[in-house]
């Protein structure tokens, strides 16, 4: 229910134009037609031009009071980029080489499904992680993020060595973890 006013916020937003709620559909959903677009033979700037081309589709229709989205914001543009990006390289394939039966190029519904489920994951393990406390977040970061090493960052955070580093890394994990899967049982 959660998701779904977010979804709701953030169409109204677009029909008002607001700056933030528009960026952020941009920040969410660009990456999956980027790598769709760049994936079957298109470049950054082609993402940038169909992406932009649905959005002016998505904030016409969220102008309109009739207009019920029955999906994600990101499966209906997602919809409306790869129709629009195979129709393109169809057009193209009339001047140049054919495009060969192109529903085999991505499979669209197992894409958005899964890049769907990596967010849910990647939105819970930062919620984790800002919930984790220092120095435990630091140190992780420090670890995993900044790859340093473990007697850098027993002298970065005081440990008498790096095996006691290490172990305050594990419990550091553990506890990480045990967050994770608390909201992920309860999210499930």
């Amino acid at each position: 229910m959660k998701e779904y006013s977010k979804e709701k916020k953030l169409l109204e937003g677009l029909a008002r134009n607001d700056h933030r709620d528009v960026e952020t559909i941009y920040r969410e959903n660009f990456g999956l037609v980027q790598t769709f677009v760049v994936q079957n033979n298109g470049t950054f700037d082609d993402a940038r031009d169909i992406f932009q081309e649905a959005m002016v589709v998505l904030y016409e229709k969220s102008k309109d009071p009739e207009f019920t989205l029955t999906c994600q914001i990101k499966t209906y543009l997602y919809s409306i980029c790869r129709r629009l990006w195979l129709k393109k390289l169809q057009q193209q394939s009339r001047f140049g080489t054919p495009v060969e039966n192109m529903e085999d190029l991505v499979p669209v519904e197992e894409e958005i499904e899964e890049k769907a489920k990596q967010d849910i994951d990647f939105d819970m393990m930062d919620t984790a992680m800002r919930h984790l406390g220092e120095p435990c977040k630091s140190l992780l970061e420090a670890f995993y993020l900044q790859k340093k090493q473990m007697v850098d960052i027993a002298e970065e955070f005081g440990y008498t060595n790096a095996d006691n580093a290490k172990n305050q890394k594990y419990k550091c994990l553990m506890r990480l973890k045990k967050l994770f899967f608390a909201q992920y049982n309860k999210d499930r």
